[in-house]
């Protein structure tokens, strides 16, 4: 995006011109943003190195004043940078919702693009909801079986580490295609293309 601002100099005061001029920074109108329909050259950084980074410096700042221990240690987003709002085809961005990882759009919000009446201002889906069905979305894509594999075993907190270990493994394999995963907010639906091998599964609220 580009000429959202622009640079005028004012008079530091208008009864005394003597003074000369100082630089101010004002917002052009939306209609003369310039704005990219596609990537105009490689992200410096992944997103995910962008996260590790943010974590770091928070580290070294210690925790927010009023959170103490209570503030997360480290945020982890397994799928920072794969997923793609259905509504609007923008990449979603990670978001920490209540001390778990999730991920939202906010087009027409933070964007020059007038907000759709019709749409939520946010598009939001919680990143544990879709790591359930990775592992189905993966037999679908390859006619195979889950990528874990196996009897699933429970933890004491009633976490399923199989289906966790599984997810991550879809997740890889999806990196390693460079894939991404639609998700419509409206449907509720996440739809994944490999090739020819696309496939489109409703998430259900757990």
């Amino acid at each position: 995006m580009w000429n959202r601002q622009r640079t005028d100099r004012d008079l530091v005061d208008p009864g005394d011109i003597a003074l000369g001029h100082k630089p101010v920074q004002r917002w052009n109108l939306p209609d003369g943003w310039v704005i990219s329909l596609k990537p105009v050259h490689p992200a410096l950084v992944s997103e995910a190195d962008f996260i590790a980074a943010q974590d770091i410096s928070a580290a070294a700042r210690g925790p927010a004043p009023g959170m103490g221990l209570a503030a997360p240690q480290k945020r982890c987003y397994l799928l920072a940078g794969l997923l793609i709002c259905g509504a609007c085809g923008r990449r979603m961005e990670s978001a920490w919702s209540n001390g778990k990882p999730a991920y939202r759009c906010r087009y027409g919000r933070t964007t020059a693009a007038a907000p759709d009446p019709g749409r939520p201002k946010n598009a939001y889906v919680r990143e544990d909801l879709i790591l359930l069905h990775l592992p189905a979305l993966h037999v679908l894509l390859t006619g195979g079986t889950d990528p874990a594999g196996g009897r699933r075993r429970r933890t004491r907190r009633g976490a399923d580490a199989r289906a966790q270990a599984s997810a991550e493994s879809v997740i890889g394999y999806l990196r390693e295609q460079q894939t991404t995963l639609t998700y419509d907010p409206a449907a509720g639906t996440l739809h994944a293309g490999i090739a020819e091998a696309a496939q489109t599964i409703t998430l259900k609220a757990s």
